[in-house]
């Protein structure tokens, strides 16, 4: 690969006064007149803390590209209806003039739909409340809400577009930012339900000002589905069947090619094992790519974390759940570390580029902060009464439709359905638990129904008594054909003998903030039993001395559950693995004393280990 492109001008910062953008002009881009091949990585500013931000973009630069893409996720910005975030961590203006500041171009992907293994693909839960929801179509109450969320969305992002021109939304000429193109939905050609669909998104995004280069992104057997008149088709894929690239051809002419997403790694279900992609594949291929005259964005450069309940899940043969790790075996670890990867690329595009790269920033170190105990704890059912008022209802209502958060509903979390039933017998639930439900009567554990138990025998006993159903969404899937379907809780009727329960007091445990700092000051705290099973929470004290690092936290002897370190919800845990460490950034630990609270849904451990390595669990390469 003979070096052929000193782009050392082309930055952000040094090309104020800019009018002309990314282009294309034959079979090549064009920045300002120039070539130009886009070099990306994909960071997703949601999955990394904001104090980190800068420390992996500078890593992009030492490893030789000059763009980052980032999807953009509505489920966080809306949480609920017509009430948006760009605060914080979400705060999407600060991250794009970062990216501006340390020289990287930047591809905005701001969906309505992500992907991304991302909790229903980046929609908003609330969308289905309504009952004959159509996501990703024209159907009048998406676009409706499509419409509020870019209304709110472009006004921030169309400023930093890189062309100086004149925005209809802000009435001064613009010096430009670091936005050379933005994405049209995202892989629209394996969805495909709307023939009008990817027009109206097209419409909308000009409308409110986006004027840079428009594309698309799909695999290949999703390419011709996929095309919208105006944007250029890209392709995603990992391994490079010939003529992949030149199929491109045969749905536009002339136009640059580029792998929108040529994956670093994979991701990982639970239950099953922690995907590996093979270094030096991984670098051939990109070299195999590059050779043919391609541009091409790595997803992941740094894959980051699914903190809280916000990760995905597949719905192929079976349902399946993602980790909260997104580490994604990419080029940079979860935590942002170097890995053989990054050198591997770095030695490449530094010969394509045929200049001297930047020195790569020195790795942060981690801190092993050793055992944790766990020392007080509080049963859920101890908790209930003084923290919850509960829906009643005679019918079972599923969590995106209980009257809760200003008429949005519930998101994510779990809801407990209690009701009162008078002896035993059969429990058919006519798989109508979405996703997992633990099973009590009164506080006595009888079993779990899921996908694939959908029965249960209750035991017989004297009286009325309480029949409790646990039900926790794992995650809605984000890709595929079932999007419609992923009402979350009970979402149906569940009989005992062949009769519907009714009647039911409903409790929603979304676990936000306020209900973790309420739990804080809640009576009935005790200490911890030699044995002792959940649901419950438990919660503990971490002292930390100096400058808070890095740590990753170990629950071995722990079954299933969540882990809050100050409030923060850094995700799930579950025994069947792979998973078996959860990553506890620096920032969100304080000098002196940190709380620490676990829901543990079932068997808990006394201590949780804080160790300087993590482990994904039992490696498996990817085919």
């Amino acid at each position: 690969l003979s070096p052929r492109f000193n782009w050392s001008e082309l930055i952000p910062l040094r090309l104020w006064g800019r009018t002309l953008g990314l282009q294309t002009e034959n079979s090549q881009f064009l920045l300002e007149g120039m070539p130009f091949r886009i070099f990306g990585g994909s960071m997703h500013y949601f999955r990394v803390p904001r104090e980190y931000w800068e420390d992996r973009m500078l890593k992009m630069k030492a490893c030789g590209l000059n763009t980052l893409t980032t999807y953009v996720p509505w489920n966080l910005h809306e949480q609920e209806r017509g009430k948006f975030d760009f605060s914080q961590n979400l705060d999407l203006e600060a991250f794009l003039s970062l990216a501006s500041k340390n020289g990287l171009w930047v591809i905005l992907r701001p969906g309505p739909y992500i992907c991304s293994e991302w909790d229903l693909g980046g929609l908003p839960s609330w969308l289905l409340q309504d009952p004959e929801m159509q996501l990703r179509t024209t159907y009048k109450g998406f676009t409706e809400a499509v419409d509020a969320y870019f209304d709110h969305l472009l006004p921030i992002v169309v400023p930093l577009q890189a062309s100086r021109i004149h925005y209809p939304l802000c009435p001064q000429y613009k010096k430009g930012g670091p936005i050379i193109a933005v994405q049209v939905e995202n892989e629209y050609g394996s969805y495909a339900k709307d023939p009008n669909y990817m027009t109206y998104v097209k419409m909308a995004l000009l409308n409110r000002g986006v004027v840079e280069l428009l594309m698309t992104s799909d695999n290949k057997n999703g390419l011709s589905f996929g095309l919208v008149e105006g944007a250029l088709a890209t392709v995603n894929f990992q391994k490079l069947e010939p003529g992949l690239l030149k199929y491109l051809d045969t749905v536009q002419r002339d136009q640059p090619k580029m792998v929108m997403e040529y994956w670093t790694g994979w991701f990982d279900n639970w239950g099953g094992p922690h995907y590996v992609f093979d270094a030096d594949e991984m670098v051939n291929t990109v070299a195999s790519i590059l050779k043919l005259g391609a541009s091409i964005n790595l997803y992941m450069f740094h894959g980051g974390t699914n903190f809280g309940f916000m990760n995905g899940a597949l719905e192929a043969d079976e349902y399946k759940s993602d980790v909260t790790s997104y580490d994604y075996d990419a080029v940079l670890t979860e935590a942002g570390d170097y890995t053989s990867k990054f050198f591997k690329l770095r030695q490449l595009f530094s010969m394509i580029i045929g200049q001297p790269l930047p020195l790569p920033p020195m790795i942060e170190s981690k801190a092993s902060y050793g055992a944790i105990l766990l020392h007080q704890y509080i049963s859920l059912w101890d908790v209930l009464p003084s923290l919850f008022q509960p829906i009643k209802s005679e019918f079972p209502i599923n969590m995106e439709n209980l009257h809760l958060n200003d008429s949005s509903g519930q998101s994510y979390g779990y809801v407990l359905y209690e009701t009162v039933i008078f002896g035993g017998g059969h429990l058919h639930s006519r798989d109508h638990v979405r996703d997992r439900a633990q099973v009590f009567v009164n506080t006595m554990y009888v079993g779990e129904l899921d996908y694939n138990t959908v029965e249960l025998s209750l035991p017989e006993g004297q009286g009325f008594r309480q029949l409790r159903l646990l039900v926790e969404n794992r995650g809605r899937v984000n890709y595929g054909l079932a999007l419609n379907e992923q009402r979350k809780g009970l979402i149906g009727d569940v009989f005992l003998n062949k009769t519907p329960l009714r009647n039911f007091k409903i409790y929603s445990l979304e676990m936000k903030p306020g209900f973790m700092k309420s739990l804080r000051h809640v009576a009935g705290w005790s200490a911890v039993p030699d044995y002792f099973v959940g649901p419950a929470f438990f919660r503990g004290r971490l002292w930390i001395e100096h400058q808070p690092q890095d740590t990753f936290l170990k629950l071995q002897g722990w079954e299933k559950g969540v882990v809050f370190v100050n409030g923060q919800n850094l995700g799930r845990y579950w025994k069947i693995g792979p998973q078996e460490t959860l990553y506890l950034p620096g920032p969100w630990l304080w000098k002196g004393s940190n709380e620490i609270v676990i829901f543990e849904e079932r068997t808990a451990g006394r201590i949780i280990q804080s160790v300087d390595i993590p482990y994904l669990g039992r490696t498996q390469y990817v085919d």
